[in-house]
């Protein structure tokens, strides 16, 4: 996607849709009129008095954490349908769930709206309803008699899709509401050239159509297919409903996303009589993995079924909806809230600060001004900042940030600790993991999507920076603290650029790879440097289990500034070293391990979650290198490649690691026991 232009730091151009005509121009008028008509004429049809459909379908509950949102979904729960559909004119339905059988990767208690274990037999007729009415209730549909005094529609394109076995030549038409404050739609309807039926609608609601205040919003795309030459029946659905807490911006969203498979119709069936009694969605009352013959396991089933899928991905029809609506806040959450970026970020402990509160606000949406402040019990230092963004949305997006602000960080890049563990083990035994300096801070970013996916992104930031070195000033309920480094290089200029490939969950063996380089330049009145930094991580299928490699280079110039090193040892690094016992301009790390999957006591906990059947067991090695230390500072060279091997285990769905390793070179043992990495970034 091309780099957009902005109009300033807190304005992005968005585009119309592309080929439009204009809005409401008389031949776009005259096709939608069809459209109204030609379901007139389909709710009177005598020629399909009935027909019986199976749908087969998926119904995920996934988890997404972390700031911007810029790793892939984390799915939670998944549940595999076989459902029986009948429909008999002029429009009556009704829906039996035959096979029903769900698994979890997380503790979860999620219950389903009725309405999302079937499918659409009318395309949601003149009223949209989802959840039951409890999410969205009677929003008229662009089709609807009266539609047009509520909508605005512009013909887009002309163009051939796939559908069913079929090409099909459509007319493409933007909708969006006249006025915005209402409960209506924002979307594109794909409608048959010779018929004007509705071969695809794709869509979003405006904010005032959400009922339950968590939403953040919902996306369908609901699919047609042609059968015996005259009638258009559901081939195809997908939705996507996002929740996030109302009150608090915290980076947590949990997602419900549904696709179905429908065809094999057979039409002008007899109901049966049996099957009329009853809820309009009937069989199955919960899962069972006994009830339906199914032909392989839940996981092979599945497949890549939760992943994005290419042009049909939600985040493209997000971005769709929005340059439809030219750049209106879509989102239902409130526009001002409080907010954290981790639960560390509202109190925490460290060495330096001793106890630290923090709080902030989000003001506004995709243009947003973000302050926080925060204060250190012990250090009796007031932090803060403020973050002026302006953000594109979906895939390829662009985001620029101005970020000023004064905060304590540590020196390194890599998280090595869940920050919550972290805090306890400072507070309660003196073990502080961290090295920190002071940070004042004038950096603007620009983070640019480079590929339809957003999984390949680029990132260039300048900014002036100065750093001062900070003492201990707390004292824990137990054990001693240990000196802070002197790690302030006073004045900087700087400009970092960063390529950067997500992937999935290559950390817990789901095969992949991603990577990063990040090249940095800086000046100041003492000294000029230059640094580089490469990560990468891969997972591969390997013997009965995944092969599940990480790796970390780092060079810097001579005149590094020493809160620029690299530095390694101990928990996260090396395990069986000693902490952070190496480091210097120069470091390298490798570690390999093998995941298997072994079954485990599934332990109740509460009616809704166990402990899961499996764990894993992961063998592994890994070896490190630091070079060219600088003077000063507690982290020496390691004299040459130090080597590790060691053993983990992951167990209650990976939410725990505990992690066994020896130094091969001093026979040392360290032990580490955390929180999976996935929720490092929230904790």
């Amino acid at each position: 996607m091309p780099m957009r232009l902005h109009a300033s730091l807190l304005c992005l151009l968005v585009a119309a849709p592309a080929g439009a005509q204009g809005w409401n121009d008389p031949s776009a008028l005259a096709l939608v009129e069809r459209g109204v008509a030609r379901r007139r004429v389909v709710a009177a049809d005598s020629t399909l008095r009935s027909w019986r459909t199976e749908a087969r379908g998926f119904v995920f509950f996934l988890a997404q954490i972390g700031e911007g949102f810029a790793t892939p979904p984390r799915l939670v729960k998944a549940d595999e349908l076989v459902v029986e559909v009948y429909w008999e004119a002029p429009n009556w339905s009704k829906q039996r769930i035959l096979g029903w059988r769900d698994g979890r990767w997380l503790p979860t208690d999620i219950r389903y709206h009725r309405d999302h274990l079937g499918v659409v037999t009318n395309n949601y007729g003149d009223w949209i309803r989802i959840g039951e009415g409890d999410e969205v209730r009677d929003v008229p549909h662009p089709l609807s008699p009266g539609g047009q005094q509520q909508y605005d529609y512009a013909l887009v394109d002309s163009l051939r899709i796939r559908t069913g076995r079929r090409d099909v030549r459509v007319y493409q038409v933007a909708v969006r509401p006249k006025d915005f404050s209402r409960p209506l739609v924002v979307g594109t309807l794909f409608l048959d050239m010779e018929t004007a039926e509705v071969v695809r609608f794709r869509f979003g609601f405006t904010p005032s159509a959400y009922l339950d205040g968590e939403l953040e919003d919902i996306s369908i795309v609901l699919e047609n297919a042609l059968y015996e030459g005259s009638y258009w029946l559901p081939a195809r659905q997908e939705i996507e409903i996002r929740r996030r807490t109302a009150f608090l911006d915290f980076p947590a969203r949990g997602i419900i996303r549904g696709r179905w498979e429908v065809g094999d119709y057979d039409l002008q069936v007899a109901v049966p009589e049996a099957v009329r009694v009853g809820p309009a969605i009937g069989g199955l009352r919960a899962a069972s993995d006994t009830a339906y013959p199914w032909s392989e396991p839940l996981q092979a089933a599945i497949g890549d079924l939760v992943r994005p899928l290419g042009a049909q991905d939600m985040e493209t029809l997000r971005a769709e909806v929005e340059r439809i609506a030219a750049g209106r806040a879509l989102r239902a959450l409130p526009r001002t809230r409080l907010a954290i970026g981790s639960v560390s970020d509202l109190a925490r402990v460290n060495r330096v600060q001793g106890l630290a509160l923090g709080l902030g606000l989000t003001l506004g949406g995709r243009r947003s001004a973000r302050p926080w402040v925060g204060y250190g019990t012990s250090d009796e230092r007031l932090v803060g900042g403020l973050t002026l963004a302006a953000e594109d949305a979906g895939p390829g997006a662009t985001a620029l940030r101005l970020r000023l602000e004064r905060r304590i960080r540590d020196l390194s890049d890599e998280r090595i600790i869940s920050p919550l563990l972290n805090s306890i083990l400072a507070q309660e035994a003196g073990q502080d993991h961290g090295d920190y300096v002071l940070l004042d801070e004038a950096a603007l970013t620009l983070r640019q999507g480079l590929t339809p996916s957003g999984r390949h992104v680029l990132s260039i930031e300048a900014g002036i920076e100065r750093t001062r070195s900070v003492a201990v000033a707390a004292t824990p309920a137990g054990g001693t603290y240990r000196d802070n480094p002197p790690l302030g290089a006073g004045e900087l200029r700087r400009i970092r650029l960063g390529l950067e490939r997500t992937a999935g969950d290559v950390r817990g063996g789901e095969p992949g790879f991603g990577g990063t380089l990040l090249l940095e330049a800086g000046d100041g009145a003492a000294a000029t440097y230059g640094r580089a930094a490469l990560g990468a991580a891969a997972a591969i299928p390997l013997a009965h289990g995944t092969l599940a490699a990480a790796a970390r280079l780092g060079m810097g110039t001579a005149e590094l500034p020493a809160h620029r090193s690299f530095v390694l040892g101990g928990r996260g690094t090396l395990p069986g070293e000693p902490f952070r016992a190496y480091g210097g301009r120069g470091a390298a790390l490798v570690h390999l391990e093998w995941r298997l999957e072994a079954p485990a006591p599934a332990i109740p906990l509460g009616p809704y979650a166990t402990t899961g059947r499996t764990m894993i067991l992961a063998p592994f090695v890994a070896a490190g290198w630091t070079g060219r230390a600088i003077p000063d500072l507690p982290w020496r060279e390691t004299g040459g490649v130090r080597p590790v091997a060691g053993f983990a285990l992951e167990w209650f769905m990976r939410l725990l690691r505990l992690e066994l390793g020896v130094g091969l070179r001093d026979g040392g043992i360290g032990i580490a026991v955390d929180v999976g990495r996935d929720w490092w970034e929230v904790l």
